[in-house]
C-alpha cells in the first residue's frame, strides 16, 4: 500500500512538474494568424518598394529597428541608425535609382514575434566608377521582428547580387 501511495504521488508531482514555466491551468496561448501576418509583411514590402522608388530616405530608414543590420555586396554591415541613415540618404539621392523586389517565401514563427522574407530584386543605380546607370539583380533575405505597436520592423536585411534564388514550390 505504501508503495502505491508513493508511486501515485510521484506521478502527480511529475505531471505538475512538467508544465511549462510561467503557465498555469488558466493560461492559454493565443493562436497566431500566420496568413494575416504574411499579408502584413507583403503590404509592408509594397510600401518599402514604393519608398525606394520615391527616393524617400526617411521612409526607408523607418523600416528598420534601431539596432538592425543592413548589408549588401561590397559594404560593411551597418548595425546602427546613423550608419544605415548615411547609406540610405546617399542611395536615395541617386537620380537613377529604381528598385523592384518581391518575396518568394515568407515564414512567420508560430509565436508571431519573428518572420523572414526571402526574395529577388532588380535595381538600377548610378555606377560610381562609370557614372552611368547600372542594373543589378539578385536575392535578398530580411528577418522581421514584431514591434511593440504590432508592426513588423526589419531586424536583419541582406542583399546579394547574382541569379535570383528559385521560388519555393
Amino acid at each position: 500500500m505504501k508503495a502505491s501511495i508513493v508511486l501515485a504521488l510521484a506521478l502527480v508531482l511529475g505531471t505538475v512538474g512538467c508544465k511549462p514555466a510561467g503557465k498555469d491551468s488558466t493560461t492559454t496561448t493565443a493562436k497566431v494568424d500566420v496568413a494575416a501576418e504574411e499579408s502584413a509583411i507583403r503590404a509592408k514590402e509594397a510600401g518599402w518598394m514604393a519608398a525606394y522608388n520615391k527616393r524617400d530616405a526617411a521612409a526607408l530608414a523607418g523600416q528598420y529597428e534601431a539596432d538592425a543590420g543592413l548589408a549588401g555586396a561590397g559594404t560593411a554591415i551597418m548595425t546602427d541608425a546613423a550608419s544605415r541613415r548615411a547609406f540610405i540618404d546617399g542611395f536615395a539621392a541617386d537620380p537613377a535609382l529604381k528598385v523592384d523586389f518581391a518575396s518568394d517565401r515568407i515564414i512567420v514563427a508560430d509565436s508571431g514575434e519573428l518572420a523572414s522574407s526571402r526574395g529577388h530584386y532588380t535595381m538600377t543605380y548610378t555606377d560610381p566608377t562609370t557614372n552611368k546607370p547600372k542594373t543589378e539583380s539578385g536575392s535578398y533575405l530580411t528577418v522581421y521582428r514584431k514591434a511593440a505597436d504590432g508592426s513588423w520592423q526589419a531586424a536583419e536585411d541582406m542583399t546579394t547580387p547574382g541569379p535570383a534564388a528559385a521560388a519555393a514550390k
